[in-house]
């Protein structure tokens, strides 16, 4: 009896140990699990090859010093006008790139958008007195589908290129760049029979009645951003990718 015994706890001893060798042995082998990852869902913020970045920087100072000792006096000056004035000549320019919607709608095959788009310039000519009042706006089905070159560009998967700043009309890219050109031949005003510099000094009012209805948004970027030239860069970058992503 006493050697059954004895065989017995021998027996009960080795399975201890083949149960704990097995278990360490299945924990060696099991994959390690860090568990979930926190940045997982983080959002990759957009970036652009910046490799003439002095020059901007340089297009981008006398940019802000144009805005600062001309344009704005100007447009605070303009703001003598009412200011349900300002916003009706504001919407007339707006009614007036409606073929720049439209066609950048259908190179991006959003046949309903352009159906809208081409819905609210009917309604906003007549109905609005060519533009100068938009009530296609009272009408949900009928918001507006704005769309660019640079954004069909950037539906095709085509990246910006690098970044510019161009003279007065600030941040862009190559890619918006071009497609500005593009949309350029576009511009109903190009067909008038106005002059280059007739044309330019239409949109030198457009961006002064522009610049009348802004709220200092340039003044409170100069106030708080450590950088404005890379705040704003920013920004574009990441207004354009919403904008193509929509």
């Amino acid at each position: 009896m006493l050697r059954i015994a004895q065989q017995g706890r021998i027996l009960l001893f080795a399975l201890v140990l083949l149960t704990l060798s097995g278990g360490a042995l299945a924990w060696a082998e099991e994959p390690f699990d860090p568990g979930p990852d926190p940045f997982a869902d983080e959002v990759v913020a957009p970036s652009i090859a910046d490799p003439i970045e002095p020059f901007n920087r340089g297009v981008f100072w006398v940019n802000d010093k144009l805005y600062f000792y001309l344009l704005k006096p100007i447009a605070r000056g303009y703001r003598v006008v009412p200011r349900p004035v300002r916003s009706s000549v504001g919407k007339a320019f707006t009614n007036l790139a409606f073929p720049v919607r439209f066609v950048n709608n259908l190179l991006q095959l959003k046949f309903r958008a352009a159906t809208i788009e081409f819905d609210r310039f009917l309604i906003n000519s007549t109905i609005g007195l060519a533009g100068l009042f938009d009530p296609a706006s009272n009408i949900p089905e009928l918001r507006p589908q704005v769309e660019d070159l640079g954004q069909t560009f950037g539906s095709y998967g085509i990246g910006h290129g690098c970044y510019l700043v161009l003279p007065l009309l600030g941040a862009s890219s190559l890619r918006d760049g071009l497609g500005s050109v593009g949309d350029s031949f576009l511009d109903p005003l190009a067909y008038t029979g106005l002059t280059l510099a007739e044309r330019g000094g239409l949109r030198a009012g457009q961006t002064i009645n522009w610049l009348s209805l802004d709220r200092d948004t340039y003044e409170g970027i100069k106030q708080d951003a450590v950088d404005p030239y890379l705040f704003i860069r920013n920004a574009y970058l990441q207004r354009r990718q919403a904008q193509v992503e929509k």
